[in-house]
C-alpha cells in the first residue's frame, strides 16, 4: 500500500458532522452567516431544528393532506422547478392542468354547452378571491345597465357566519361588506329562514358552504337555490350563488352522488375546492370552475403567450411550481372514481367510529357526527360538574402528540367551546383506536388532577382551526 497526504478538502468532508466547528458553535439565525457550510452539515442542522415539530399525521386540526404515495412524491420532486405559469415553456403541464379542470367540471355536472371555464390556484383562498372578484365585477356590469349608481353604497356579499377567514380577507381587500348570517343552535349552517333578508340590490352574491370550517356541516345548497330562484323572479337585480366547497367539493361527489349542490342548480355560477384537502394532494393547490363564460367578466381574463399564440389566465398568483398540479393529475389518474370513493368511504367510516366512541363518554355532547364531511365536533356537557376545560384536554392530548383544536363557535354561539377532529385519508382505524385510548387516559388524568391551567370562563382559539 502506498500512502499519501489527503487533501484538506477531503479531510474536512470526512470529519464527523457533530465534530465540525459549525455544530460546535451557535450560527446566526436572523442574518446570513458570513461563510458557507457543507451541505451535509446544513441538512443536519435544519433537521435538528425540526426535531420537536408536531407530527403531521397526528394533527387532527387540519383539513390539509398529510400523506401521498411515494410515486406521487417522486413525480412532484421531478417537477418542482417547472413554473406553472410558463405556458409556452411547459405546454404539457398546461395540458395536464386542463385535464384536471375538465375532470372536476365533470364531477360537478358542468354543462359543456355553457362553455365552462376553470383554473388551478394556490389553494381555496386564491380561488375564493377570484370567485368574489367575478361576482363583484359581474354585479357591477349588471346594475350599471339597470341605472343603479354602483358607487353610492358599498357592495355586499351574504354568507354564513361559519365562513373561513379568506372571505373576511376578500371583504377587506376588495372593499366589500360581508353580511354574516348568524348560525342557529339547531342547524349550525346557513339560516335559510333569514338569509334572503340580507339581500338587496347591492348584493354581489350569496356564498353557500359545502363543509363549514367550524363543524364540517353542509349548507342546504338546493334549498338556497330555490330561495334565490324565487327572489330573482321578483326583481331585475338578480343575485347568484358561489359554492365554497373547499372541503366538500372533492368528497361529496364520490360518497354522496345523490346530493344536489353543484351546477345542476340553475343559480350556482361558480364553485371552488381545495385539491390539498380531500383531493388528496399535499398543501399548495386549489381549483375554481365557472359554469359559463358569461359569469367570468372579461376584465378578469388576461392573455399570456402560449406556443406562438395566447392562452387566457385569471389567476392572482403568478409564478409557482407545477408540482402540485402534477400531484393532482397523478391522483386522478391513479385512483379514478372508484379509488376516491373507496378512500372517502373508509374515511367516513373512521369518523363514524370516533363519533360513536365519543357519544359513550358522558362528559361530551357530540355536535357533528361526521355523517357529511368526516369531521367530528363536540363540546363539554353543561349538566356535568367538570373541573377542567377543553383547553386542558387539548394540553393532555398534545402530550401524546395529538393536536386537537379548542375554539368557540362563531357569532351567535360564541359561548360554546368545541373540539374539532378532522379525519383524513391517513387517519385509519388503528390510529383511531390509539386516539380513543389516549383520550380516555387523558380524561382519567384530568379527573384526578390537582392543578389545572385554564379558567372555566376562557373563550379563545387554541390551535389552528382552518
Amino acid at each position: 500500500m502506498l500512502h499519501e497526504k489527503k487533501k484538506s478538502e477531503e479531510t474536512d468532508y470526512l470529519e464527523p458532522i457533530f465534530g465540525t466547528k459549525e455544530e460546535g458553535s451557535i450560527l446566526p439565525k436572523y442574518r446570513l452567516a458570513q461563510q458557507s457550510i457543507e451541505p451535509r452539515v446544513a441538512h443536519q442542522l435544519v433537521a435538528d431544528e425540526l426535531l420537536d415539530e408536531g407530527n403531521a399525521r397526528q394533527n387532527l386540526a387540519t383539513f390539509c393532506q398529510t400523506f401521498m404515495e411515494t410515486e406521487a412524491i417522486d413525480l412532484m420532486s421531478q417537477t418542482l422547478e417547472k413554473n406553472a405559469i410558463d405556458k409556452s415553456e411547459y405546454p404539457q403541464v398546461t395540458e395536464l392542468e386542463k385535464r384536471c379542470v375538465n375532470m372536476i367540471a365533470d364531477l360537478w355536472h358542468a354543462n359543456e354547452t355553457e362553455e365552462f371555464l376553470g383554473t388551478s390556484t394556490i389553494g381555496s383562498s386564491e380561488a375564493c378571491m377570484l370567485a368574489g372578484m367575478a361576482l363583484k365585477f359581474a354585479w357591477r356590469n349588471r346594475v350599471q345597465k339597470l341605472g343603479l349608481d354602483s358607487t353610492k353604497k358599498k357592495p355586499n356579499l351574504v354568507i354564513s357566519a361559519g365562513y373561513q377567514v379568506c372571505w373576511e380577507k376578500f371583504g377587506v381587500y376588495w372593499d366589500v361588506e360581508l353580511r354574516e348570517v348568524p348560525i342557529e343552535q339547531n342547524e349550525m349552517t346557513l339560516n335559510l329562514e333569514t338569509v334572503m333578508d340580507y339581500v338587496d340590490e347591492y348584493t354581489i352574491g350569496i356564498v353557500g358552504i359545502l363543509g363549514i370550517t367550524y363543524t364540517g356541516k353542509y349548507d342546504d345548497i338546493k334549498q338556497l337555490d330555490h330561495l334565490v330562484e324565487q327572489y330573482n323572479q321578483t326583481t331585475d337585480y338578480k343575485v347568484f350563488i358561489h359554492i365554497d366547497a373547499a372541503s366538500g367539493g372533492l368528497f361529496a361527489p364520490f360518497v354522496d352522488p345523490e346530493l344536489i349542490w353543484d351546477f345542476r342548480l340553475n343559480n350556482v355560477v361558480s364553485i371552488n375546492t381545495s385539491g390539498h384537502k380531500y383531493g388528496l394532494v399535499y398543501p399548495g393547490v386549489g381549483w375554481i370552475i365557472w359554469r359559463g363564460k358569461k359569469y367570468l367578466p372579461k376584465e378578469l381574463i388576461f392573455e399570456v403567450s402560449y406556443l406562438g399564440g395566447s392562452l387566457p389566465t385569471m389567476a392572482i398568483n403568478f409564478s409557482h411550481s407545477a408540482a402540485h398540479i402534477i400531484g393532482q393529475y397523478y391522483n386522478f389518474l391513479r385512483y379514478g372514481f372508484e379509488g376516491y370513493q373507496s378512500i372517502h368511504q373508509k374515511t367516513r367510516a373512521v369518523a363514524t367510529f370516533l363519533s360513536e366512541q365519543l357519544a359513550t363518554i358522558d362528559c361530551f355532547d357530540v355536535i357533528n357526527d361526521g355523517s357529511e364531511l368526516p369531521v367530528i365536533c363536540y363540546s363539554l356537557s353543561t349538566d356535568k360538574d367538570i373541573q377542567w376545560t377543553l383547553y386542558d384536554l387539548s394540553d393532555r392530548l398534545r402530550m401524546k402528540g395529538w393536536q386537537v383544536p379548542t375554539y368557540p363557535l362563531p357569532k351567535n354561539l360564541a359561548n360554546t367551546l368545541v373540539h374539532r377532529i378532522v379525519v383524513r385519508e391517513d387517519f385509519g382505524t388503528n390510529l383511531a383506536h390509539d386516539f380513543i385510548k389516549d383520550l380516555h387516559n387523558a380524561l382519567n388524568e384530568l379527573n384526578q388532577a390537582h392543578l389545572l391551567f385554564h379558567k372555566q370562563n376562557e373563550l379563545k382559539t387554541y390551535g389552528f382551526t382552518h
